[in-house]
């Protein structure tokens, strides 16, 4: 079956053709077949013809989001693994978390020479999206963030100079766009909805990138249990934020992850962040080691996130339902406590 007039139309006027650009694509067509649907629900499941399939690629050929033959991780859960070499032998140069994109540059023998942020090397492509889908999936899990332009910009409780300061967050962060209003941007900082002047930020769409070695890294002369812990608790980066949750697959929200982290280290935590900082003892910022734990709070003091530090100047903590369990800068937004739960 092929697609009739009237349904190109309507899937044009869909936006759906707007997310098939890319080069040609041999690897999905062979001359006078039909095209099959590759790995996520598109308009590729309906049949289309060879020449339709190109005709209207060809039609909406271009980059997007910065990539021009755009690849997104296919994981169930968890990283795809990133190699210095096409080989399962390759040394590991990074991981890209479920749905974060690459540039493909080159595809040989089941490997995909790709690059994703900071992060070159080769990865299986039976965990890869290409070509049509690629750009189908991107479109649907694309996010609008706000970019902060200069240092310690005030995140306030409600847009008005007069309101309370939620937070202050560092040039360069990232917080979840929500809405544009007069002069003001609502933004999500975790799970809180905030105010901050659209002066001094941007607005830019973003697609999750590879994560490198380095933020994965968790220093010298760090315990084996806060190995063991910290390389357990980034296992889940890329899994459900879900409000109340303690599943580390199925859903946690932020204090729930760090329960569920500790508790396989026979560590029983409450379900709530401000009781969770309650309890071990209370360190500085120079005393941070991975395993330990950061809390953040607004500008009376009130705890409302935690997060788990892995060393480098990195955290890994369940974010928001937006972004899921995720790795951040420690200073991401201001700390407001530290704390060791770990005593060795």
């Amino acid at each position: 079956m092929r697609y009739s007039k009237n349904r190109k139309i309507a899937a044009a006027s869909a936006g759906l053709i707007l997310c098939m650009a890319l080069k040609p694509l041999p690897v999905y067509a062979e001359e006078g077949n039909v095209l099959p649907a590759a790995g996520v629900a598109s308009v590729l499941e309906t049949t289309l013809s060879t020449e339709e399939y190109i005709e209207l690629a060809q039609q909406a050929e271009g980059a997007a989001w910065g990539y021009t033959n755009i690849g997104i991780a296919n994981v169930e859960s968890g990283n795809l693994n990133v190699r210095e070499s096409p080989s399962t032998d390759g040394k590991m140069v990074g991981k890209m978390p479920k749905d974060s994109a690459c540039e493909v540059l080159e595809v040989a023998d089941g490997w995909a020479h790709i690059k994703s942020g900071e992060v070159e090397g080769y990865v299986n492509t039976d965990y890869l999206l290409v070509g049509p889908d690629a750009k189908l999936k991107a479109n649907e899990i694309v996010r609008t963030v706000v970019v902060v332009k200069g240092d310690g910009l005030n995140v306030r409780e409600q847009p008005d100079t007069e309101s309370a300061i939620l937070t202050q967050v560092a040039s360069g962060e990232e917080m979840d766009y929500l809405e544009t209003l007069d002069g003001w941007i609502k933004v999500a900082v975790d799970a809180d909805e905030a105010y901050v002047s659209a002066e001094y930020v941007t607005v830019e769409e973003k697609l999750d990138t590879a994560i490198t070695m380095t933020e994965l890294l968790y220093g010298q002369g760090v315990s084996d249990v806060r190995v063991d812990l910290v390389e357990y608790a980034k296992q889940f980066v890329g899994n459900r934020y879900v409000w109340g949750g303690t599943s580390l697959t199925k859903g946690a929200d932020c204090s729930g992850f760090v329960l569920s982290v500790f508790k396989k280290y026979g560590i029983s935590l409450p379900h709530h962040a401000a009781s969770q900082a309650g309890y071990g003892t209370k360190i500085t910022a120079g005393d941070l080691q991975p395993g330990d734990l950061i809390f953040y709070g607004n500008s009376r003091g009130s705890i409302n996130h935690v997060a788990i530090y892995i060393g480098g100047g990195q955290v890994v903590h369940a974010s928001n339902e937006r972004t899921g369990i995720k790795i951040s800068n420690y200073k991401y937004r201001s700390p407001v406590k530290y704390v060791r739960i770990l005593q060795d």
